[in-house]
């Protein structure tokens, strides 16, 4: 069997495309290198590496190769760490990206409790927008993540559809239209939109105002609409309390006056992921229920 100590070197050739580089990269003799190169070769029947110059470039079933090594390299890796986090007993931190629509005082009540069986272990909660939890995902930056989407390669369990409703302030010039206000009319006022915190800078939703301001968080959006500073569309779960205080009102909109999305909760690392992480998982989706 080719070893784990093999695949590497071959994936610090194929990352600095000279022996000696690689070697001194992860700190073995050249000799080695070229020793594990050759017994892959010989035990897959495939060559690996072509001289080009002074540089040794990947084959093009070498390439493919080193694709599955670094997977193969990935997940033992994982293996390890829980294994080693098995000992200990828990997790020394559990990092979670939930999306910002998602109600925190239900995560809340699931680390409430989760601190009651391991109330060594660190939590790291950061709230998210849009592609936000997405690329926390794919950077594997988190260990939880609730995001609007699944993507290749996890394993999501919806959290079912939250309802987004259009709302401003009882004083906002929209309320004091009689009939039901149009897109068009729409357009005459000021939008508060929430930036996506994700690399991909996503555009969601009706964004046709001529007057808009985009806000770091959804707390200081409402905190504007508010005040009368614009509207906005939110999750409904959020500005609850709002709606009832009777801070916010819900526009009388003519279309569109509310909208869906549905979350998921993900593990990053699925069936690998540590028992802690599952344990906060299956919490944070034991507790919903008491909420919604």
């Amino acid at each position: 069997m080719i070893s784990l100590e093999q695949w590497q070197a071959l994936i610090a050739v194929a990352d600095s495309e000279t022996f000696a580089k690689a070697a001194e990269a992860i700190n073995k003799s050249q000799s080695t290198l070229s020793y594990a190169i050759k017994q892959i070769e010989q035990s897959s029947g495939v060559k690996l590496f072509t001289t080009q110059g002074r540089r040794s470039v990947l084959s093009t079933e070498g390439e493919q190769l080193v694709v599955h090594a670094r997977e193969l390299i990935a997940r033992a890796t994982r293996i390890e760490t829980l294994a080693s986090q098995f000992a200990l007993g828990a997790e020394a931190r559990i990092k979670l990206r939930i999306e910002a629509i998602y109600p925190y005082n239900i995560i809340l009540e699931a680390l409430e409790r989760f601190s009651k069986q391991q109330p060594q272990t660190k939590i790291d909660y950061q709230r998210s927008v849009l592609s936000g939890s997405e690329q926390a995902l794919l950077e594997r930056d988190a260990d939880i993540v609730i995001g609007g989407r699944v993507p290749p390669g996890f394993v999501g369990k919806s959290l079912g559809r939250f309802r987004f409703v259009a709302a401003a302030a009882p004083f906002h010039p929209l309320h004091q239209i009689e009939t039901p206000i149009t897109l068009e009319m729409l357009q005459e006022h000021r939008q508060l939109v929430v930036r996506d915190t994700g690399v991909r800078n996503i555009d969601a939703g009706w964004l046709g105002a001529s007057q808009r301001w985009t806000l770091d968080s959804p707390d200081l959006s409402i905190e504007a609409a508010i005040k009368g500073m614009g509207f906005a569309w939110y999750a409904e779960a959020l500005i609850a309390h709002h709606l009832a205080s009777g801070a916010l009102k819900p526009l009388n909109l003519a279309e569109g006056k509310e909208r869906f999305a549905e979350l998921y909760l993900i593990m990053t690392h699925g069936e690998t992921s540590t028992p802690g992480v599952k344990a906060l998982a299956q919490l944070i989706a034991e507790v919903q229920p008491e909420f919604c």
